[in-house]
């Protein structure tokens, strides 16, 4: 388990959140009702693996061998990450 989320665990971006590349700050953000969530590269590259099917487990493994990063650590800043989206109501968990 990492940060609260296990590898089986499948997340979830709810109804009404969706990803946008933002044209006046040149960022991608995640829009919600009433909000947006700047994203950070990583960040960025977290929620494009998302897509509703694939396991925690599955799309940290995906992205460190994309990136050559150390699984484990992979694993900690993504739960970390996701669980302050969870937090915002921002992600979900299927």
């Amino acid at each position: 388990m990492t940060d609260g989320l296990s590898p089986d665990v499948i997340p979830v971006i709810p109804r009404g959140v969706r990803l946008h590349w933002d044209h006046v700050r040149e960022k991608w953000v995640l829009l919600a009702p009433e909000r947006a969530v700047a994203l950070d590269p990583i960040g960025h590259a977290i929620m494009t693996e998302i897509d509703g099917a694939r396991s925690f487990g599955t799309i940290t493994t995906a992205l460190a061998d994309k990136y050559g990063a150390p699984h484990e650590q992979v694993a900690a800043d993504a739960g970390e990450f996701l669980r302050g989206l969870m937090n915002r109501r921002i992600l979900e968990v299927a």
